[in-house]
């Protein structure tokens, strides 16, 4: 099993009210704080039209600050593969890829809100056929020069990508799902998995499971990695860590209840009472989140490495309407006191 690497997943999604240039150098901010402290990657997320936030780019504010990330890596968590073009892709990634070094991982996932296939002028119903024809046209302008192809969905004559990316073959490209059928075919055709935040920790460790028995009934080899956005926070004071947290992780639950989240993450957001619920927020979080002080947050991350089987966590941290001090002092934390005790421990 690897060794587990830990990221921040970067907060894009910020109320319309709040100044963008702001909040783009407040993640700068973040970046450069986390490159000192020795974090392994940095990851953005992507969503289109989402009423009462603004939500940078994804590929576009990697870009930005691939300057500021040193010898972390740089993930996608994920790309809405079926609204895009995958030559578009496959070269804005290539140049990402240059800029970080070579330590680019691609994520990749289906998409579930119909408003914004609308938007893209994309079928909702095409959106399988059109990830995994995707996926498989990236693959081929990484490692091939005057590709042709035609998928059905894609189709290409003579094309190559240049610049090409920086590792021979491309980034890896993992797949973000979340049903049992679509986790099964991340096994055959991903290289490697990317749990969602919403599953509790016994759900992830099945999924896990799960890729890996498609993988291999594939007659894959193991994958390298097993990923995971998790939320977290840290504190000194866990109590404290848990009320800084409530208000802004049961608004972001509730939304993603809204737009049609199912299972028991679903349930418990539905039913929390509002942003002051702390026994809502407690069902919530059971088994799922790992907040508290740096001793608590210290033996969760640990636990998603030996119980859960997770090798690279993608921790987020901040929120719409999280306060910028509040992150960097969860950060600061983080990096100098749980990262080095987690290294240690798993040593």
């Amino acid at each position: 099993m690897s060794p587990l690497q830990l990221g921040i997943y970067l907060n894009s999604q910020y109320p319309e009210d709040q100044d963008a240039g702001q909040c783009l150098a407040d993640l700068v901010g973040q970046v450069k704080l986390v490159e000192t402290l020795g974090f392994d990657s940095i990851w953005a997320g992507e969503h289109h039209l989402t009423p009462g936030f603004h939500f940078f780019p994804q590929l576009a504010l990697l870009s930005h600050l691939a300057a500021f990330s040193g010898e972390m890596a740089i993930g996608t968590n994920l790309v809405l593969l079926p609204l895009h073009r995958p030559v578009d892709i496959a070269e804005q990634v290539a140049l990402i890829d240059l800029a970080c070094g070579g330590r680019f991982i691609l994520t990749v996932g289906q998409g579930y809100r119909p408003e914004e296939f609308d938007a893209f002028g994309v079928p909702f119903e095409e959106r399988l056929a059109r990830m995994v024809d995707g996926i498989e046209v990236i693959r081929r302008l990484w490692r091939e020069s005057d590709v042709d192809h035609d998928g059905g969905w894609f189709r290409l004559r003579g094309a190559t990508v240049r610049p090409g990316p920086s590792r021979p073959g491309g980034p890896p490209i993992w797949i973000g799902a979340t049903s049992d059928r679509a986790i099964k075919r991340a096994g055959r055709i991903g290289d490697a998995f990317m749990a969602t935040p919403n599953d509790d920790n016994t759900g992830v460790r099945r999924q896990l499971e799960l890729f890996a028995s498609a993988r291999a009934a594939a007659g894959l080899a193991p994958a390298a990695q097993t990923g995971r956005m998790l939320e977290v926070f840290c504190h000194r004071d866990g109590p404290t860590a848990r009320r800084l947290a409530r208000p802004h992780l049961l608004r972001k639950y509730a939304a993603y209840a809204s737009w049609g989240l199912t299972g028991s993450a679903g349930e418990a957001a539905s039913s929390a009472g509002g942003a002051a619920d702390e026994d809502g927020f407690e069902a919530l979080a059971a088994n799922r989140f790992v907040i508290g002080d740096p001793d608590e947050v210290a033996a969760g991350l640990v636990a998603q490495y030996r119980e859960v089987g997770v090798t690279h966590l993608a921790m987020r941290v901040a929120w719409p309407g999280s306060d910028q001090a509040d992150t960097l002092a969860c950060l600061d934390l983080l990096g100098r006191e749980v990262l080095p005790r987690v290294r240690a421990v798993l040593a």
